[in-house]
């Protein structure tokens, strides 16, 4: 399959090339169900069925089997939407020099989706019958959460026993085997609007109100413990001189475990419950959207197999914790077993300096096909 794969190599940057050109962020629907009709016409050329989930705002989402598979045991998962607005392709394509590939998307994680096709079509060309033992889930909603593609992921990883999650790599010798959960709340203040010279005891600050709840929120961070929160963004106010009728907050909460989520979520909103300025009053919203990615018997085993794999192609890997969620962290918690990491390798996700390295678009492909192949 290596030679296979390298032959392909610049098959595969073309591909890559193709697909980073194209604007595909969460919110640009006509843009991921573009990338969406790239993918599907290159999987039904490799006897691939494709099943549409159809969204009205979001891009759809696509379910591939093969047309002689039967009981398919293994789900690879690959989001199809980007960060970025729409527009940034124009101004700055794809490009590449020697070691590197750039642009928007091109580690996460189109680079992905390159080598999730080509590890199947090396198992096709070596014919080997593992290419049909896959159920291949592209989504468009992960970069916010997977609001929409959640259950449909839920649901098809309840009939497999594997899920290879092909999120991009930042070392050719790691995967991800944990992640933390996370969670997003939106806080809400009213006040009541006053001059701020001329009779501010009549007015009520809003932002002073929110100030109070963000030092709380805050305190509830445990490094050591693997709990942190964060409010981001701050709104709010009309005017310098006006005691704030308004003030907006938006908190982002990462935790290890499931305990933590419940115990944190029950904080938060105790904290936001009663408010420390009199006259003021807080409407809070959002809730614990990922739950952790733990490494459980079966994931570990799992892991070995990957392991395995990578010595057989003459690299010792290595699993990591992250603290950035993906769909891995859904698929672990209905009780499937998941190594999450195993795409190409790069940096700068979700950045101008975002690039891909080229030699690892290989590399990561044949590791994909030799675990797929392992699994089957």
């Amino acid at each position: 399959m290596k030679d296979y794969l390298q032959s392909k190599q610049e098959e595969m940057l073309h591909l890559l090339e193709k697909l980073v050109n194209i604007d595909s962020g969460t919110y640009v629907k006509s843009g991921i169900d573009e990338v969406g009709r790239v993918l599907q016409k290159e999987y039904e050329a490799l006897g691939y069925v494709v099943k549409v989930d159809q969204q009205p705002e979001r891009g759809n989402n696509l379910t591939f089997r093969h047309k002689d598979a039967s009981d398919p045991q293994i789900l690879a998962i690959a989001h199809m939407d980007t960060v970025f607005v729409e527009g940034t392709v124009s101004e700055r394509p794809f490009t590449r020099d020697e070691k590197r590939a750039y642009g928007p998307g091109v580690h996460d994680m189109k680079g992905s989706q390159v080598a999730l096709l080509y590890a199947l079509k090396a198992l096709i060309q070596e014919n080997a019958e593992a290419y049909k033992n896959v159920v291949i889930l592209l989504n468009t909603d992960e970069e916010i959460g997977s609001p929409e593609s959640r259950p449909l992921i839920e649901a098809v990883a309840k009939e497999t026993k594997y899920a290879l999650i092909v999120e991009p790599s930042q070392s050719g010798e790691t995967v991800v085997s944990q992640r933390k959960g996370g969670g997003k709340y939106f806080l809400k203040v009213s006040g009541i609007a006053a001059h701020a010279g001329g009779e501010p005891e009549k007015g009520r600050s809003a932002i002073e109100e929110l100030a109070h709840k963000i030092v709380k929120l805050h305190a509830l961070t445990d490094l050591e413990a693997g709990v942190t929160l964060n409010v981001g963004i701050v709104r709010g106010g009309t005017s310098v001189n006006t005691i704030s009728p308004h003030a907006y907050g938006a908190l982002d909460v990462r935790v290890e475990t499931p305990e933590q989520a419940e115990e944190i979520d029950r904080k938060i909103r105790e904290i936001c419950a009663t408010p420390d300025v009199e006259g003021t009053s807080i409407e809070l919203t959002g809730k614990m959207r990922r739950p952790p990615l733990i490494l459980s018997d079966a994931s570990r085993e799992l892991l070995a197999v990957v392991q395995e794999a990578g010595r057989e192609l003459g690299v010792e890997i290595t699993d990591i914790k992250s603290g950035g969620g993906s769909d891995g962290n859904l698929t672990a918690a209905v009780g499937v077993a998941t190594i999450d990491g195993l795409g190409p390798v790069g940096a700068h996700a979700h950045s101008a300096e975002e690039y891909l390295e080229i030699d690892s678009l290989v590399e990561r492909t044949l590791l994909i096909a030799k675990v797929i192949q392992k699994l089957s």
